[in-house]
């Protein structure tokens, strides 16, 4: 079997996303949000891997930034299952003034530490990630717990099935005085293009103390 360059399966999925935007574009006045997110891992050897990845974050739709996420990593597998990653993380924030159609820029650099553990039952994927942040958030430094319990379920039995089923949950505890951050939750549809990318589509509503705010969350996932 010739198996495809992932750049050429990766140009397949970035012509896709470009060809939706038409689409999307309409919907700018909404308060739905959208999450355009990649993310990549390299696999150095048994042992060793590097994670990269990108996050576009939207107010509305398309065209009204609320976040750029930049992260990387390096990861170590503790056992086959079981994976340890030290990484730096760089997020810029574009914050509403209250009252206001105006925006003021937060600059945030984090370090983070984080075990990842999987688990396989027949077509059933379960994941748990661990995350310690060190935040330095302008002039300000935070510290911040995060769980993370994913699942992935094939649609069907067959090998040769791409479609499956993702579902997470993640919840954010601050060490500070209010100790509740936010609580992600998140459904969608993901399909296999090959071995090394997949795609999904999903929806996700991310709960505040104040308020919650309802997001289009579309993935990409590359491994080399």
């Amino acid at each position: 079997m010739i198996r495809k360059s992932p750049i050429k399966e990766i140009k397949m999925v970035a012509l896709t996303v470009m060809l939706m935007f038409p689409t999307l574009a309409s919907g700018q006045d909404s308060d739905f949000g959208n999450w355009m997110m990649y993310f990549g891992n390299k696999k150095i050897d048994s042992k060793w891997n590097l994670h990269h990845e990108v996050q576009y974050r939207n107010y509305n739709t398309i065209g009204d930034l609320e976040q750029l996420l930049l992260r990387a990593g390096l990861g170590y597998n503790i056992t086959e299952n079981t994976n340890l990653l030290v990484g730096y993380g760089y997020v810029l924030s574009e914050n509403y003034i209250v009252d206001s159609d105006e925006k003021f820029q937060v600059n945030e650099h984090r370090i983070y530490q984080q075990v990842i553990s999987k688990q396989k039952f027949k077509g059933l994927s379960v994941q748990h990630r661990y995350r310690f942040e060190q935040r330095f958030v302008e002039d300000n430094f935070k510290l911040r717990f995060r769980y993370f319990l994913g699942a992935n379920v094939q649609l069907s039995k067959k090998e040769t099935n791409r479609c499956y089923l993702s579902a997470y949950n993640e919840i954010f505890i601050n060490t500070e005085s209010n100790v509740f951050d936010r609580n992600r939750l998140y459904g969608g549809f993901g399909y296999k293009i090959s071995d090394s990318v997949r795609v999904e589509l999903g929806y996700m509503n991310q709960f505040f103390e104040t308020g919650s705010r309802d997001q289009l969350n579309m993935i990409t996932f590359v491994n080399f």
